[in-house]
């Protein structure tokens, strides 16, 4: 077993969380680092960057929401013998096209890629959780959930798949090097659809209704969201409406050894912890 920590960013976040503890489980040493963890990581103050990753063989890098400070901390990486860098990206990246969606993900991309180390790219698809972590939650809990999707699928993944994922790259060095994986569920299913799931699993009148990207918008700053945020959330519902990340694929089976978790095994499970009302 190695003596070399493993840094984990957004440590307290949605994928850091998870990673984090499989790393632990497996008997791997982790730093887990956040701006309110003990090891305390704040992409906004590079000063500190630095103590962070001594003594760090390889990372899990969940980048900024704006572009540009993944290239200098890479820089601080290699300079501080880190050795593998595992990066959280988004599902179709290279479809993206001149979107304003995902530059921050684009960017840290080409940070990476740029690197003189060794590098892995995840790109999930949206996360299942989102209808009980994110914004999404509290809409469903007063029984509208309002998004500017349509009837094209998306291939909601699990976010313990994603961990698993992002667990078994960190842990075998060489085997991963270079490589982008797309993450996604099993199959594509609608918002509308995955809301009929989550109604009938949590036994109470729970309704989809589609708005456009604007009314969404203008929705998500009335809830305290900046202007720019508000706008680029929006434009990934542009992207899949044009269907350009509704596809499907089996890098998560090639890297667990078994199928992906289905929207409805999350669905059951979250139903009986009470997350959408009783």
């Amino acid at each position: 077993m190695t003596t070399d920590s493993t840094l984990v960013l957004g440590a307290t976040g949605k994928t850091g969380r998870r990673v984090a503890a499989r790393l632990r489980l497996r008997g791997v040493p982790v730093r887990a680092a956040s701006r309110s963890s003990e090891t305390r990581f704040d992409w906004s103050d590079p000063a500190g960057w630095d103590a962070t990753l001594r003594g760090v063989t390889a990372v899990y890098v969940v980048p900024p929401s704006v572009p540009g400070p993944v290239h200098a901390f890479v820089a601080r990486a290699e300079a501080a013998g880190v050795q593998r860098l595992v990066l959280l990206s988004g599902h179709g990246a290279d479809t993206w096209g001149d979107s304003v969606f995902g530059q921050d993900m684009r960017s840290a991309e080409d940070a990476v890629r740029g690197s003189a180390l060794e590098w892995t790219v995840l790109r999930p698809a949206n996360f299942a959780q989102n209808f009980d972590e994110e914004l999404w939650h509290a809409p469903l809990l007063a029984g509208e959930l309002a998004l500017p999707a349509g009837p094209v699928g998306e291939p909601f993944v699990d976010l313990e798949d994603v961990a698993d994922a992002a667990a078994a790259v960190l842990t075998e060095p060489g085997r991963h090097a270079g490589r982008t994986y797309e993450l996604t569920g099993p199959r594509s299913i609608t918002v509308g659809e995955a809301v009929d799931l989550i109604s009938r699993a949590a036994g109470r009148p729970l309704v989809y209704k589609q708005i456009s990207p604007a009314e969404y918008t203008a929705a998500l700053v009335e809830q305290g969201v900046g202007e720019d945020d508000a706008h680029h959330v929006a434009e990934m519902f542009v992207l899949m409406e044009q269907g350009l990340i509704a596809g499907t694929t089996d890098a998560l089976a090639g890297l667990l050894g078994r199928a992906p978790r289905t929207f409805e095994d999350y669905v059951l499970r979250t139903a009986v912890t009470g997350a959408w009302g009783r």
